[in-house]
């Protein structure tokens, strides 16, 4: 059988011959990318012509193309479309792959090319982009280890190799414990309290395990969390927590608890082959933050107001529960489910009044219309075109002037072999070519929202909304990337600058202008009613002392974790179990990630002494939403401009501080986040 990356590919787009790629084919598909990249950069790095910056730099940009597509689209598959014998490749390849960057980042003929051109770049005459690259590149080597020597450089190359090993099962296991489990509902006594939209997602997330005619609730945030608020079975809802909050914490083959002390332990001893004395200080040199001390400052900013505002919130869940006649006290399983009851009673709002006016295919019109008005966008289906499940939907992007400008793959729907959450990936990245021939991209966004019945349509809570907007903005920033070097395009920026732009697209999930066009009732077509736009907009601070507290909690034992001087005897759930007693977090909220499941901070180095990032960039998508209040429109077309140029597509071609004040005019606030969040009061009286 000829394997398909082995040939060219005569698809729609470039994208991947889904229907011809089988598990089989990745070994030898890898091999010849490691081995066509090795001889790429070979030839760089031997070539007889003194250093330049194109025959170096941006050779070596351009380089790897063959294991850029192969591995773009096993990692895809594996988080979206997985099975056993594509994860039992994944546990093959990541340390391969893992030894095969360590080839490329410690090629010390290479380094000693890039390391030239790096020490006399004022002299090369680079334009802001190129100096970039340089220095991007440059950085990217030492942090690999090129400046290693002897056993040390051995022992990085072991270290990394490890780490891949070990962050791939963990990420094999949460989503194992996530697929094993569900709850059958039985009967009417069972289902007590929850909505007919959710009784439906129930009915077909059984269909699609085969049950007939049943109700299951899975470990799909989509279906937990919704259950958690409405059910009336407090024992069910604490089997269903217990189970959300005991992913990767069992005793057996998914159990991660060792394995993120060995990826710790790992981690930190990888900093100190840098000369750093934790792995957070080492991995915050490379971001905005720069040092664990300016994270600190910003999360306590939150921390207090947060925990003072949810002892209020708890306070009047307590008086709710009493007034249901239930004598015990508020537990974490009941948080949602009391929470939902006081919502329905301050403002008169829930899910069954909301969702009608949410359908899934509105709602992504919705973030279409707004890229349109912002960043002259249009997107275009196209029908027939075949991808790796048939849920996936492919939309041609096109520019204000016509032109076609990228692929964007929407997945939105929660299965079996999908990883859980949502996010942004890509099969091609933006750059430009031989001949300065623009290369478009080609986006993909995944949700995991519950699907509706065959016949009916999904329809998406508020939380589910604001999922769909931020992935979308990740989604933006990846399609209006116009750089010309891959290393720098779209997402390619420091990791807590990455989150500014999906955060800042949520801003437009729930303005009114947008509300009045899509938010219409799917079965009437009547637009949504002043009345409860009032009143989703009055509950926006609702629940946000335990949400602030959740996300916080969990950023600030990241950092913890990742700070600590050493890992001997290190039980990981008793450390955390302690270090939420010493910071004062409530009881009775849980942190958003539990250890033993906190993917983002354990199945890769991005978001690792990171998760911070989120706040960060909140802290800079509030006042860069602020601009377009000042401008008195939502799509005001001067601040869009500059919102494209200096933040979508700029990518990382130029310093993200240099680019926001460019857009903003000026350094961000902090206070637009704090207000954003209902802590602005708060904070003022603490």
């Amino acid at each position: 059988m000829t394997n398909p990356f082995l040939k060219p590919w005569e698809t729609p787009y470039g994208l991947p011959p889904f229907s011809d790629i089988q598990p089989m084919h990745f070994a030898d598909a890898f091999a010849a990318g490691f081995a066509a990249h090795l001889r790429e950069l070979d030839a760089i790095a031997t070539q007889s012509e003194a250093p330049s910056f194109d025959n170096t730099v941006v050779a070596f940009d351009r380089s790897g193309e063959l294991l850029d597509q192969v591995s773009s689209t096993f990692f895809n598959l594996t988080s979206a479309a997985t099975s056993e014998a594509l994860q039992t490749v994944q546990r093959d390849v990541a340390p391969k792959l893992a030894a095969h960057n360590s080839a490329v980042y410690m090629n010390a003929a290479l380094f000693a090319r890039i390391e030239a051109l790096y020490q006399r770049r004022e002299t090369l005459a680079l334009n802001v982009e190129q100096m970039r690259l340089l220095e991007r590149i440059h950085l990217d080597f030492v942090r690999a280890g090129a400046r290693l020597q002897g056993a040390a450089m051995a022992r990085y190359r072991e270290i990394m190799q490890q780490l891949a090993q070990l962050t791939t099962q963990f990420q094999q296991n949460v989503l194992a414990d996530e697929n094993q489990w569900m709850l059958a509902l039985n009967g009417e006594a069972d289902l007590a309290g929850l909505p007919a939209q959710l009784r439906d997602a129930a009915a077909a997330a059984a269909e699609a395990r085969g049950i007939k005619g049943g109700h299951v609730i899975t470990l799909s945030r989509s279906l937990a969390m919704p259950f958690l608020s409405y059910s009336e079975r407090r024992d069910l809802r604490k089997q269903v927590y217990n189970a959300w909050s005991a992913r990767g914490e069992h005793d057996g083959p998914s159990d991660n608890r060792r394995i993120a002390v060995e990826i710790l332990t790992l981690r930190k001893e990888q900093a100190a082959l840098h000369g750093f004395s934790s792995y957070a200080d080492y991995a915050l040199v490379d971001r905005m933050a720069k040092k664990p001390a300016a994270v600190a400052q910003l999360l306590e900013r939150v921390w207090t107001p947060a925990k003072a505002r949810a002892a209020d919130e708890l306070a009047a869940l307590n008086a709710m529960r009493l007034s249901f006649g239930q004598s015990e006290p508020v537990a974490r399983h009941d948080w949602h489910f009391y929470a939902e009851k006081i919502r329905k009673a301050r403002y008169d709002l829930d899910d069954s009044e909301t969702k009608p006016y949410f359908e899934l295919n509105a709602m992504l019109s919705a973030a279409f219309d707004c890229a349109g008005k912002l960043f002259g966008l249009s997107f275009v289906e196209r029908e027939g075109v075949a991808l790796y499940h048939p849920d996936v939907r492919t939309f041609e992007v096109r520019d204000a002037a016509g032109q076609l400008s990228g692929i964007f793959l929407s997945d939105n729907f929660a299965r079996q072999g999908k990883s859980g959450g949502a996010w942004m990936s890509a099969y091609r990245e933006q750059s430009r070519g031989a001949g300065d021939q623009n290369i478009i991209p080609i986006i993909a966004n995944h949700n995991n929202f519950a699907k509706a019945p065959a016949g009916q349509q999904t329809l998406l809570g508020l939380d589910d909304v604001r999922t769909l907007f931020h992935e979308f903005g990740h989604g933006l920033h990846g399609l209006l990337s116009n750089v010309h070097f891959k290393r720098l395009s779209g997402i390619n920026v420091l990791s807590d600058y990455v989150e500014l732009p999906s955060q800042l697209f949520e801003h437009w999930a729930f303005h009114p202008d947008v509300l009045r066009q899509f938010a219409r009732h799917y079965q009437t077509g009547e637009a949504i009613p002043q009345s409860l736009m009032d009143r989703i907009a009055r509950a926006e601070h609702f629940n946000a002392g335990f949400q602030t507290v959740e996300y916080t909690s969990s950023a600030l034992v990241d950092m913890a974790l990742h700070s600590q001087p050493s890992y001997d005897n290190f039980d990981l759930v008793a450390f955390e179990q302690a270090e939420l007693a010493r910071l004062g977090a409530p009881k009775e909220i849980p942190p958003r990630h539990r250890v033993p499941h906190f993917s983002h901070v354990f199945t890769g180095e991005g978001y690792a002494a990171g998760y911070y990032v989120y706040l960060w960039a909140e802290v800079l998508d509030a006042d860069a939403f602020d601009a377009f209040v000042e401008a008195g429109n939502p799509f005001d077309a001067a601040t869009a401009a500059r919102l494209k140029q200096f933040v979508y597509a700029a990518g990382n071609s130029i310093e993200p501080q240099t680019g926001y004040v460019a857009f903003r005019g000026r350094e961000a606030s902090v206070e637009p986040m704090l207000r954003g969040r209902g802590l602005l009061a708060a904070t003022e009286a603490s």
